[in-house]
């Protein structure tokens, strides 16, 4: 029985060998040379001969073999180590991609959260926004005036249910181009005002009048947005039409009291509720030498470089316009400017004038004795 055994092996193996039983080879060339054998006995020492050959061929074949097995094992585990350092590899490689995968899951769910705040503050965004369009609805809607909001290419873009009878718009001319709709208005070229807004940055205002008579002031404004740049103009259409009529009725009034006082012989002033000069009589302009510019529209105690400030005349004029009580021989002297020393009476009462009997408060003046020094 012979041991085989290798490194690479994880066991041991045995090779038995059977021999016949007789002398060794060794003992028979080393023995004296016996009596010649017979036949038989030659041919069983032959035979065995051979068979000893053939099992040496076997042996030596069965080692062959044993050596392939052992360089296969030998290359298998080299095989199995170089797959074993691949898969200790891609284990590294799957252990790295996987806390990359980590910090992916983290920055994930980072911008997640990211997100979800960007969410929020768009939802508070729109919320305000919704307030803020209610709060501009029922701003307008409260104030009651016409207002028509353009784009720069002055397209229609938001206008008031006030401005539908003024601009003769409907709902459906929202997007619309400013130069396709007609106003109701005698005359004006909207269109061209609003542009001149636009360029020039600046507000444009001019007084209108509808097909009905009604009187508008139309006030055209840059529309500015939040980064100061210019986006388009708001137009107000400002009812005015009462102050209007209170206009022409005032000059109604002015000039009805103009033509009368200027028939009277006397100096005379004709002053409103504030105590400002509306008109005088000739006679007044040459007893003071003065012009009609230098006391059209003054206050009455800044007349003639304050001479006519006279507390007990100041007086008395206050209580005229508040309760109407009339006064006279209020006495006013002093040097004027340009006619020297005047000693004079002063006198007031209220007037109407006018289709509307407009109250006014008539100043007269009356030389008194000892006018000249």
């Amino acid at each position: 029985m012979l041991p085989i055994g290798h490194p690479g092996l994880a066991e041991r193996y045995f090779i038995i060998v059977f021999e016949e039983a007789g002398r060794s080879d060794l003992a028979e060339q080393e023995a004296p040379p016996g009596p010649k054998l017979s036949g038989k006995e030659a041919e069983k020492i032959a035979r065995r001969d051979n068979r000893m050959a053939q099992l040496k061929k076997e042996l030596s074949s069965t080692k062959e073999y044993l050596q392939s097995i052992i360089e296969e094992q030998e290359s298998a585990n080299e095989e199995l180590r170089s797959a074993n350092e691949e898969i200790q590899s891609t284990n590294e490689e799957l252990q790295s991609t996987n806390e990359e995968l980590e910090t992916a899951k983290e920055e994930l769910q980072s911008t997640n959260e990211e997100l979800n705040t960007v969410n929020e503050e768009l939802e508070n965004r729109n919320i305000e926004l919704i307030r803020l369009n209610d709060d501009l609805n029922n701003l307008l809607t409260s104030f009651r005036i016409p207002i028509l909001i353009l784009d720069r290419g002055l397209r229609i873009r938001r206008f008031t249910s006030m401005s539908e009878k003024v601009m003769n718009l409907l709902p459906t001319d929202i997007g619309r181009p400013m130069a396709d709709i007609k106003p109701n208005f005698t005359s004006t070229n909207l269109d061209y005002l609003a542009k001149e807004a636009v360029d020039s940055m600046s507000a444009k205002e001019e007084d209108v009048r509808d097909q009905d008579g009604r009187w508008y002031t139309m006030r055209i404004l840059p529309y500015r947005t939040s980064d100061d740049k210019i986006d388009g103009v708001v137009i107000l259409f400002i009812d005015i039409d009462g102050l209007k009529h209170c206009l022409s009725e005032a000059e109604e009034s002015r000039d009805y009291s103009q033509a009368i006082v200027a028939a009277v012989g006397r100096p005379m002033l004709v002053l409103d509720h504030d105590m400002r000069v509306m008109s005088a009589s000739a006679s007044f302009y040459a007893l003071f030498d003065v012009k009609p510019k230098e006391i059209a529209g003054n206050f009455f105690h800044r007349l003639l470089k304050g001479k006519m400030a006279v507390p007990r005349l100041r007086d008395q004029l206050e209580e005229l316009i508040l309760k109407g009580e009339p006064f006279s021989d209020i006495s006013l002297d002093g040097d004027f400017e340009r006619v020297g020393y005047k000693k004079l009476k002063v006198g007031g009462r209220p007037v109407n004038f006018g289709k509307e009997n407009t109250r006014m408060f008539l100043v007269e003046f009356e030389p008194a004795a000892g006018n000249n020094r």
